[in-house]
């Protein structure tokens, strides 16, 4: 079926059409959970539920414009997926969420980078690796001792502050 033009007509776009009812779904929820607050009668006008109706109204929105938006076929053709990237960056993080408590934040953070950046398509792991780990630990000093906050330390992070692998 044409519409006089050499492209065939194009049905709604079926994901955006996903999107917005998640998005409208978000605000609803949003709407209704704020409604339930109890608010003091001093903070009724401006207090803590302006922000949250600011947040769904704009979720909302959003979800009537991609639904427009899908049934006007204003979004452009996607491509296929590769899903080789997407499992290096999930490899990444479930590799930090296995090394934090053994290796500490460096080391797990590092080994992060680089599978992001080989899913990303840059650079051997041997180079990333160790640039990873350099910026994670620059990362590290500055939380753990500039702002006294505590993340993980790991057998590197023991040995460049206190010159021993334990803690």
């Amino acid at each position: 079926m044409t519409n006089g033009s050499s492209t065939p007509e194009r049905r709604p776009d079926g994901a955006a059409l996903v999107i917005a009812a998640i998005l409208a779904g978000l605000a609803i929820i949003i709407f209704w959970q704020t409604s339930q607050m109890r608010v003091p009668p001093v903070q009724q006008r401006v207090g803590p539920t302006v922000f949250p109706y600011v947040v769904a109204s704009g979720l909302l929105l959003l979800a009537i414009g991609t639904v427009v938006s899908a049934l006007r076929n204003g979004f452009p053709v996607r491509s296929r997926d590769d899903y080789q990237p997407i499992f290096w960056i999930v490899g990444g993080l479930v590799a930090q969420i296995l090394l934090l408590s053994t290796a500490g934040f460096s080391i797990a953070t590092g080994v992060l980078f680089a599978l992001t950046a080989r899913g990303f398509g840059r650079g051997p792991l041997w180079q990333t690796i160790p640039i990873g780990v350099v910026f994670s630990f620059i990362v590290w000093f500055i939380f753990a001792k500039g702002l006294q906050l505590s993340l993980p330390a790991g057998p590197l992070e023991n040995l460049l502050t206190t010159g021993s692998f334990g803690g």
